[in-house]
């Protein structure tokens, strides 16, 4: 039986949730469709590559490296030609994914350090595509990605108290405290939100110490990812 990684639902959320982020915050238009195929064979491409990096067994991976990789340059050619300062936010994502190769190298893909490069590579590509949707107001962009990183490091934070950190009490109260520096974060920075903030709360608070599996917490990140995007839609804007 192939084992369950729980973190696969959180890395799509992760994949998705910024980019729809920054499309609410600007517009939607034709060129989000081809950046949103970079950004998955991107994601696939690099994955493929993380996996090389920690086995030392490339030849596993060179395949799916050669199909992600043909499949993504037409992508990244047709984006540069046309929006060509994309590739300033390129740069910014370098040195972020220079700390998961390390952490790959390592064999130390766990470390919470790693997560949150992680979740900032996820979360930056926010920025590109609300530029692309011709947003002008970087201060609701900047909040936005702010709520983004910060959901998605208590993520983090509360998945390791429910699978590899279930019985450290470290973990649950430091989860628990960080949420609720989350919430005050929120009432600070966009008070609208501070209901769905609550829920987190009270997710990070209750859930660990109930029988939950690790199939079961990784879908209801999807559903919690679902419930703050509509929340944004509806009650930030």
């Amino acid at each position: 039986m192939k084992k369950y990684i729980p973190n696969q639902h959180g890395a799509w959320a992760m994949l998705i949730l910024p980019f729809l982020l920054g499309m609410a915050a600007s517009r939607a238009l034709f060129l989000h469709i081809p950046l949103f195929i970079c950004w998955l064979l991107i994601y696939l491409f690099i994955f493929q590559l993380l996996q090389g990096v920690r086995t030392r067994r490339f030849d596993r991976i060179l395949k799916p490296l050669q199909v992600y990789g043909l499949l993504l340059l037409p992508f990244i050619i047709y984006l540069v030609v046309a929006e060509p300062r994309l590739l300033w936010f390129a740069l910014l994502a370098l040195p972020l994914f220079a700390v998961n190769l390390y952490y790959a190298r390592t064999k130390n893909e766990r470390a919470l350090l790693n997560d949150i490069s992680g979740i900032l590579l996820f979360c930056l590509m926010l920025f590109p595509v609300f530029y692309i949707g011709g947003g002008t107001n970087w201060e609701t962009a900047a909040e936005l990605f702010i709520l983004a990183f910060l959901y998605f490091a208590g993520t983090a934070l509360y998945v390791k108290t429910i699978i590899r950190e279930k019985n450290n009490p470290q973990y649950y109260y430091a989860s628990v405290i960080y949420h609720c520096l989350f919430l005050l974060t929120g009432i600070l920075i966009f008070p609208s939100l501070v209901f769905p903030l609550l829920i987190l709360l009270a997710r990070a608070a209750g859930l660990p110490r109930t029988k939950i599996t690790a199939k079961r917490t990784g879908m209801l990140e999807i559903v919690f990812s679902v419930m703050l995007y509509i929340s944004v839609i509806v009650l930030y804007f």
